[in-house]
């Protein structure tokens, strides 16, 4: 990751080799492993029907303002046109893409499927450690709010993660209705929800039993609250323990809708891959339904988020039910490196080497075998360097092979190892 750099300019372009806080350059076999992800993953989406939309890096302010949902506004990258219409570098893809849809596809009733590869910036400030410019795959399916769009979608980032290499992960599955609905009923103002927001998604169930004990809470709901964290094992139980404290149909109809999705994987075969987490909350207000993000052993982070947004839309102008998936590549990268899982060596393509004298035949055979899909290099051979060190330049730059044409009837073969 890049540092910030403060030194005196000299003039000697030193100053010049860094990248700011929170962005990174990706080169060699970690780029190419990059690139490799992306395609795998791009390739599942394509499977289920879903195609390609590219949005500008950046929009309007407005259109991530705190109506849509997303990103604090000083987390944001802000500059101005000319106009002095204030924009910004795109925090997240779903707003852009619901944009989208609400312009080109505003008569459109049956399902639309959109994906994407693209990279959103958020500014979390140069000494938390985080990437500040990060890569996203993924999917928005709007016009269908069914349980089965959402079990598909949640099916969908499991099988684009499996794909991308990763073996062992767990989706937690939760539900932004089940939260709402509790704090609803228990009345609570919205600074006491985002206080208990703010423990809940820190896991800090100690805090949330001292926050309860002050606040004006019926036992059933304050036994819920802490009893969250638990509901892991059986949702049935859970739903039967829920339902005997609380009376809000919005409760009842996030847990049916789990039990419902829950049910519906065992189609796909993932079951294994899910867990329903009660007590899982989202940044992002504009999800009102399932909910899901995905986790792995070396890396904190989600690699996968995603979720339910039937209002969203509709701040554009066209009521549509929709539901989406990321697929956060860097931390996927950082995971697949650390459970060594990615190729460190990565060697592809094939150097000819040529005397002056024999451009025209290498020329040709370069031709040649390009048609035939092979990626190939020219490189006229010097007399100040030894075929030796061709080789060696072969290896520093992850290139498998090395043919030397001697003279229009010998040709050496040289295989990097």
């Amino acid at each position: 990751m890049g540092q910030d750099i403060y030194m005196e300019w000299n003039g000697s372009g030193a100053e010049l080799l860094h990248t700011p806080g929170g962005v990174q350059d990706t080169y060699g076999a970690m780029c190419a492993n990059k690139l490799k992800i992306q395609s795998a993953v791009h390739g599942v989406l394509c499977s289920y029907g879903f195609k390609d939309i590219q949005t500008p890096a950046f929009e309007y302010f407005d259109i991530f303002s705190k109506e849509r949902g997303t990103v604090s506004s000083n987390e944001m990258f802000k500059f101005f046109d000319r106009g002095n219409n204030t924009l910004v570098l795109r925090p997240d893809m779903t707003p852009p893409i619901a944009r989208c849809v609400a312009r080109y596809y505003k008569d459109e009733q049956m399902q639309i499927r959109l994906c994407y590869i693209g990279n959103t910036f958020v500014n979390t400030g140069k000494y938390k450690g985080k990437l500040q410019e990060v890569t996203q795959a993924g999917a928005e399916l709007f016009n269908d709010g069914s349980s089965d769009a959402d079990a598909e979608m949640v099916a969908l980032t499991i099988e684009c993660l499996l794909k991308s290499g990763l073996k062992e992960f767990q989706l937690e599955v939760g539900h932004a209705g089940f939260f709402n609905g509790l704090v609803k009923e228990a009345g609570f103002s919205e600074r006491e929800t985002a206080k208990l927001r703010s423990l809940i998604e820190s896991k800090n169930f100690f805090g949330v039993e001292d926050l309860l004990d002050n606040l004006t809470v019926s036992k059933e709901l304050k036994e819920i609250f802490l009893k969250m964290p638990e509901m892991l094992d059986n949702l049935d139980e859970a739903i039967e323990f829920v339902k005997a404290r609380s009376k809000s149909e919005e409760v009842y109809k996030a847990m049916e809708r789990l039990d419902k999705l829950e049910n519906i994987i065992t189609s796909y075969g993932f079951n294994d891959y899910i867990t329903i987490d009660l007590s899982m909350l989202s940044n992002y207000s504009y999800y009102t339904g399932v909910i899901f993000r995905a986790y792995t052993y070396g890396n904190g982070e989600a690699v996968a988020t995603g979720g339910r947004y039937d209002s969203l839309v509709s701040q554009f102008g066209k009521d549509a039910p929709a539901i989406g998936l990321a697929i956060v590549i860097d931390q996927l990268m950082i995971a697949l490196s650390r459970q060594k899982l990615l190729d460190t060596d990565i060697l592809q393509g094939t150097i000819i080497l040529y005397q002056q004298s024999l451009r025209d035949i290498a020329v040709k055979k370069a031709e040649a075998l390009r048609g035939s899909g092979s990626i190939i290099q020219l490189v006229r051979k010097s007399s100040k360097r030894q075929a030796e060190e061709y080789k060696e330049y072969a290896k520093r730059m992850g290139i498998e092979r090395v043919l030397y044409l001697k003279s229009e009837d010998e040709t050496e073969d040289f295989k990097i190892k």
